[in-house]
Parts: C-alpha cells; structure tokens; sequence
C-alpha cells in the first residue's frame, strides 16, 4: 500500500492542481494491464451533489456526526458535507490534492488511512467512488477492518460504494471466463499518467457485496445494502456488532 504521494509522481493529483488553478486539465490517463487505456474527465472530480451518481448522494445524506473523507481527491464530498452542517476532515496521499482541498476550505491532511499513527474518531467514515479500492487485494481486508476500528468512534458507521465487476469477464451465455486460480478477480493493477507525470503501479480493489458481506461478519461488523446503483454497483453500510 501507498504510504503518501510526492509531488513528481502524482499525475492524479497534478491534474487536480491544475484544474482548481486554471479552470482546465489535460488528459488524465488510465493504464491497466487488464484493460484497454481509460481516461478520467478531471472535470468530474469537481462535481456537484447534482452530478453525483445516486449512490454518492445517498452515502452523503446518510453522513452524522464527525466524517471522515478516505481518499478525499479535490474534495467534492467534504464541501457538500460542510454545507449541511457537519464537520468533515477529508484525508489523501496525494500532497497536491491536499493543497488543493485547504484552498478549498476544507480541513485536509496527507495521511494514509492505513498509518497507525492516525487516531482521531469518526462517526462516519466515507469512501466514496469505489474508496475501498485502496486495499488493493482482498488478503489486505483485515488491515482495512483494524484500521476501520481504530479510527470509528461509538454507535459510528462506515459508508462505501463499490461494483461486483465480474460482468467485465463473462462471455454471451453468462458464464465466467476467468482463471479462479489467478486470485480474486476484483483485484486490479492500475497506473496513471498525466503530461509528462506517470504514476508509480498501484493495485485496486472492486468487491462484490456477498464477499465484502462475509469479511465484515469474519470481523465482526453488521454489513447492509443501502442501495443498488445502474451498472453493478452499490452503496454499503458498515457498522460494528
């Protein structure tokens, strides 16, 4: 796992800079060995609750308390957070993106989620747009918990969002076409570039809900479907027994 990002290797959170600073961004590039070469619009990562796909919206309106934003970016989910009167400390990796976010008025830090160091409480931790990504592999998930726990305070809740992405594999008659010996196949390796900025390799994590469901119960927190979004995704509610 990432600890945090130095500014010459962060074309994600260059982009972002360059956005919030001039209004414009080149192209924000997405490179897998997986998939076909993808590109992020860095405009979306500033967009409005309006232009938030409904699983967003709901995970910002089920918000209480003291949030928590893992993975915060531009910081779109904190700003709106603010606006309907809770307090929001958004974290990220990336320097660049937590400048952005300060100029922004938000309460931003470069933490790592994972860092032991970090031990404030929340009432509400969010990762939104497929946040629990930053697991990377299936076999981190109890680092994801422990740190879940270290960070939760009492009665408090976690809200993620994620997609079972195993439509990616199937073939016409439905059937899987993957090699289950390889791993999970939610397990993907990613790299970004930017300019003339490419990101160091990072793994990211999508989990359908019946296996995050079962981890959770391994580790003793009560897993509930919020809501079903438009292509295999879905927002989840975490809370401790």
């Amino acid at each position: 796992m990432q600890t945090t990002t130095n500014k010459e290797k962060d074309p994600m959170g260059r982009a972002i800079f360059d956005y919030y600073h001039t209004q414009k961004a080149g192209k924000l590039r997405v490179l897998s060995s997986m998939f076909y070469e993808d590109e992020i619009p860095v405009a979306t990562l500033f967009r409005s609750f309006a232009e938030m796909p409904i699983q967003e919206q709901k995970a910002i309106e089920l918000c209480r308390g003291k949030v928590l934003d893992v993975g915060a970016g531009s910081g779109c989910h904190s700003i709106i957070i603010k606006e309907r009167g809770l307090e929001a400390v958004a974290i990220d990796i990336s320097e660049l993106s937590v400048e952005v976010m300060q100029a922004r008025g938000i309460d931003a830090r470069n933490i790592n989620f994972f860092d032991e160091t970090f031990t404030d409480k929340f009432d509400t931790i969010l990762f939104a747009m497929n946040g629990i990504g930053i697991v990377g592999k299936i076999d981190r998930l109890p680092d994801f918990f422990r740190s879940i726990k270290r960070l939760l305070a009492p009665g408090g809740q976690v809200l993620l969002d994620s997609s079972d992405i195993r439509y990616v594999f199937m073939d016409e008659d439905g059937a899987m076409d993957i090699d289950l010996a390889a791993g999970y196949y939610g397990e993907i390796d990613y790299k970004m570039r930017y300019k003339n900025i490419t990101g160091e390799p990072f793994d990211w994590l999508y989990i359908d809900f019946d296996t995050l469901s079962m981890y959770a119960e391994e580790h003793g927190f009560c897993c509930e479907k919020c809501i079903d979004g438009e292509h295999y995704d879905y927002l989840a509610r975490l809370t401790l027994k």
